[in-house]
């Protein structure tokens, strides 16, 4: 018997459609962690930009007012293309994997992190929890560990 849960497919769980298990690593993320990884992400990012330009990147207007948002993409693009996962995510124990496997490289981490600093493409979402940025690239935010996720 199928349920309507909004991201189940015809095999009954998130992830299925995807080849992903149905729990534990490699299945599919949570939002929980999820947002998590990414509330984490912009308090780090305001911490490291304050103590880059004071408050004025808080606070202030002009150039200083982007530097958060430049610490963010800076950051998630690294540590992403290095680890798989940004600083939050690193703590929710997600990690992001191409589709067909593997790590996803320099370009994608690059991309993906400037598309997620828009916004818009990370709110887009399609099936199986995967944002604009995650169909566009190939990509999807799985479990590191064994699916007890922050």
């Amino acid at each position: 018997m199928l349920h309507d849960m909004g991201d189940e497919t015809a095999t009954g769980y998130p992830g299925s459609s995807l080849g992903l298990p149905s729990s534990g690593r490699g299945s599919l993320a949570s939002w929980r962690a999820r947002i998590a990884a990414l509330i984490i992400d912009w308090a780090a990012s305001m911490a490291v930009a304050t103590l880059l330009v004071g408050t004025g990147a808080l606070y202030g207007g002009g150039w200083r007012g982007f530097v958060v948002l430049a610490v963010y993409v800076v950051q998630k693009a690294l540590l992403t293309w290095l680890t798989s996962a940004s600083f939050g995510q690193l703590l929710a124990r997600v990690a992001v994997v191409r589709v067909e496997g593997g790590p996803i490289g320099p370009w994608r981490a690059i991309v993906r992190a400037v598309m997620v600093g828009l916004v818009v493409p990370a709110v887009v979402v399609g099936a199986e929890r995967r944002g604009l940025d995650d169909l566009v690239l190939g990509t999807v935010v799985v479990n590191r560990a064994d699916g007890r996720t922050a």
